[in-house]
């Protein structure tokens, strides 16, 4: 039997959590440590404890495989039905984050108005994890947004918009845990769960705080898998491959460079899986975004 190619760097290498699909991996798992770390991180951002935190499947299921098309947002429900959309974003969009954000939010309160009776509709939360800044004037790691008066005074606080700045929080790295907030260690697990060279320090703040000592444990667990491992280093070579691509159709002014780019990027992506022999035809097509036939022809002429 030929032996499969392993794609996990080392045996004790971590996924980057700072990728939307292994972001969404740490906590949709179904174990008992993963849903324990999800209902402690949103414990911590909202500053309350919740409780009976549901998971709500959202398209296309968690263990389906593809790329940019594929959802990564981790949606639950909790307390008296009150509804939470929480998602990774790495990098800043061309598009205003902040309509984005505001109009997913808005979905998710329309949700929740359906079920609602005489207005008792229950609170929804968008939460953002970036790893950029959406407001680098503002000091604080954890923005929260809601409907408010010119004067200040609060409307229904049904919408809420929350922004959790990771790179405010990466400053921290070397701070002592019994001087860091809860909130700061999950910043610091999540900017640097997966560099080894941190591990010392990292240890000794996940062994501070139970919830984050059960996200580390799920991490390991889906690290374990190297279907995770394909699609995590699919995304980060796609997303360079995009950027590189764009910067050079810009610098000609050739959008028609820009496609070329990206097409060639694709095929490169398709024979590299080809030769690791861990995704099927189709998953690969997905994955890619070539046609199923491409894929063929791809795999002939390997």
């Amino acid at each position: 039997m030929e032996k499969m190619t392993r794609l996990r760097p080392s045996p004790t290498a971590l996924l980057n959590p700072r990728c939307d699909a292994s972001f969404k991996a740490l906590f949709t798992q179904e174990t008992k440590e993963s849903h324990a770390a999800l209902q402690d991180f949103i414990s911590t951002l909202l500053g309350r404890q919740v409780k009976e935190v549901k998971l709500v499947p959202n398209e296309p299921p968690v263990d389906m495989i593809g790329e940019m098309q594929m959802c990564f947002d981790v949606s639950v429900i909790f307390g008296d039905d009150e509804r939470a959309d929480l998602e990774m974003q790495a990098r800043q969009q061309e598009y205003d984050y902040a309509v984005r954000a505001e109009t997913q939010a808005a979905r998710l309160l329309n949700l929740s108005a359906r079920k609602g009776k005489n207005w008792k509709v229950a609170k929804v939360y968008q939460i953002s994890v970036l790893d950029f800044h959406f407001d680098k004037d503002d000091k604080s790691a954890l923005e929260w947004y809601t409907m408010r008066k010119a004067s200040g005074g609060k409307l229904g606080e049904r919408l809420n918009v929350i922004f959790f700045d990771l790179l405010k929080i990466k400053k921290l790295l070397g701070t002592p845990p019994e001087k860091l907030t809860k909130l700061e260690k999950w910043g610091l697990f999540l900017s640097y769960a997966e560099d080894e060279t941190k591990k010392d320090y990292l240890e000794s703040l996940i062994l501070s705080e139970e919830g984050i000592m059960n996200a580390k444990t799920a991490l390991c667990k889906v690290s374990q898998d190297d279907i995770n491992w394909a699609i995590e280093n699919s995304i980060f070579k796609a997303r360079m491959d995009y950027n590189t691509g764009l910067y050079n159709a810009e610098q000609r002014g050739l959008r028609q460079g820009l496609e070329q780019g990206e097409h060639k990027a694709q095929i490169e992506t398709a024979k590299r899986m080809l030769e690791a022999k861990i995704c099927s035809l189709e998953q690969i097509a997905d994955m890619t975004s070539l046609s199923i036939e491409e894929v063929k022809g791809l795999q002939k002429q390997g």
